[in-house]
């Protein structure tokens, strides 16, 4: 086992040890804390329907085969993991993004038993015809549901929209029709490729012992052969589908979401590009931006106002959502935004205060164990330390960020919109 040692000018570190199988363990010791947060995960999300193992044949498989998985792991033959939690007091749950599925816990006790329970329930999976066909139907139910948020539509909308051939664009549940096809032999073809311990990853944060913890996972996880996965590439153009899309829904308020495609430059956005166009999202319209005010004044945005850059394996965008009456004006206030600060630059003083902020966000965070954790899965599926974005919050000019003003291109921006029903008008 190799160990390394990351420390911060913050009082913070943690350890990163590589297992001899490729398994990366990620530790963060909080010892005054009273609880500790678990995450094992694996680099397989919703967005890998095309992939090879070893150099052989592609694979393709149904969308939504990862999230499917995810729920297909809890039930073993001597029952579900969540029931075994419930007798240990932890909190346990786990998620399936575009691309990453992760399990997890949180308790206040009991660590060495409920981590047992993590490390045995993800490395035993369990799939019967019968299971996966009772499992197809409470998925369906589950994607219906989804079909019924406006929330999610307009969201999905705009990414369908925007993008032409790549499955993020795709529900990471998939469809009724794709999980129909879903069955025991492709659940294990997925799992066997995808949950090899070489492209897994464990993150802990909070009152534990490093040494203990890493002896009992290294005498835990099943000493598998490495293995090479490939993902099959994705001919995604520059261009986007259209540049507005409109969904009507039983809803009061209409709900937007107006993106920016943004052309792919490396499979992974790095630290410093995430941190420029963070504060360059803050600067636009953050609360303490000119245009967040005017807006909230003239009633075009409300509350529900959010922003974020949306960015992961081979595709990023930007991302304004929010309720108004007026989703085009707001759309058309922000492009106007950007084109001013493009031609004239933006508040210096709004950029320390900003920069000031985000940093102090970023300090704060080490406040939570599950934070912490959660950062620290960013770190093995993106491969960057902890620590990154805060050395570079200290170092990051105004040049860096207003360079990043060139990202935003209104040939690919789309416009998706929730308007109400007539009756609801």
């Amino acid at each position: 086992m190799e160990k390394q040692i990351f420390e911060s000018d913050i009082g913070e570190s943690y350890t990163l040890a590589a297992l001899q199988n490729g398994l990366k363990v990620y530790i963060c010791e909080k010892p005054y804390y009273s609880s500790a947060y678990a995450v094992f995960g694996t680099k397989y999300g919703s967005v890998d329907t095309a992939f090879s193992k070893n150099g052989g044949d592609t694979i393709c498989v149904p969308e939504g085969i990862a999230h499917f998985l995810e729920h297909k792991l809890f039930e073993s033959e001597d029952g579900d993991a969540f029931s075994k939690y419930a007798k240990t007091g932890a909190m346990a749950n786990a998620f399936t993004s575009f691309d990453r599925t992760c399990y997890l816990f949180s308790c206040s006790d009991n660590f060495d038993e409920n981590l047992e329970i993590l490390l045995d329930f993800v490395q035993s999976p369990y799939f019967t015809k019968e299971t996966v066909e009772k499992e197809q139907g409470i998925i369906g139910q589950e994607i219906r549901m989804y079909d019924d948020s406006p929330s999610w539509r307009v969201l999905f909308n705009m990414l369908s929209a925007m993008y032409v051939n790549h499955p993020v664009k795709i529900d990471i549940a998939g469809t009724v029709e794709s999980i129909s096809k879903i069955d025991s032999d492709l659940l294990y073809k997925c799992y066997e490729t995808f949950y090899n311990p070489s492209n897994m990853f464990i993150c802990i944060a909070g009152n534990v012992d490093t040494k203990q913890v890493l002896k009992k996972i290294e005498s835990s996880v099943k000493n598998s052969e490495k293995i090479d996965i490939h993902r099959a590439g994705i001919d995604e153009p520059s261009t986007v589908n259209k540049n507005y899309v409109e969904q009507k829904f039983p809803v009061l308020t209409p709900m937007f979401c107006y993106g920016f495609k943004q052309k792919i430059e490396s499979p992974y956005r790095r630290i410093k590009s995430k941190v420029c166009v963070e504060l360059l999202l803050e600067i636009i319209c953050g609360e303490a931006s000119p245009l967040y005010k005017r807006l909230m004044d003239e009633g075009l945005i409300n509350d529900e106002f959010d922003f974020e850059y949306f960015t992961g394996r081979d595709y990023a965008s930007i991302i304004f959502s929010g309720e108004s009456q007026e989703p085009k004006r707001v759309a058309e206030e922000i492009s106007k935004e950007i084109a001013n600060i493009r031609e004239h630059g933006f508040d210096k003083k709004l950029f320390s205060a900003v920069k000031c902020s985000l940093y102090g966000d970023a300090v704060r965070s080490f406040n939570s164990v599950e934070s912490i954790a959660l950062s620290l899965t960013d770190c093995a599926v993106s491969d960057f330390d902890l620590f990154e974005k805060i050395k570079f919050l200290k170092t990051v000019s105004y040049d860096d960020v207003l360079k990043r003003i060139d990202i935003f291109d209104d040939e690919l921006s789309v416009l998706s919109v929730i308007s109400p029903l007539e009756e609801n008008a």
